[in-house]
């Protein structure tokens, strides 16, 4: 028998959307929805942000 291990799941920023988007949808908060998709999009800004910095900083090390 084989030894695999499945990395799966949803995470916590996706549960958290999922939460955020279902509260939005039936009427309990009433966010703009850009806020309601931030697990989404700040995850994804943080990593643009950090690999935007790690570029500038091989080029300066040049």
């Amino acid at each position: 028998m084989s030894n695999k291990e499945t990395s799966g799941g949803i995470g916590f920023c996706g549960l958290l959307a999922i939460v955020f988007i279902t509260l939005k949808l039936i009427g309990v908060i009433s966010w703009s929805w850009l806020w309601v998709l931030a697990p989404i999009w700040i995850p994804m800004a943080i990593a643009g942000v950090l690999l935007l910095l790690l570029g500038i900083l091989t080029l300066i090390d040049k």
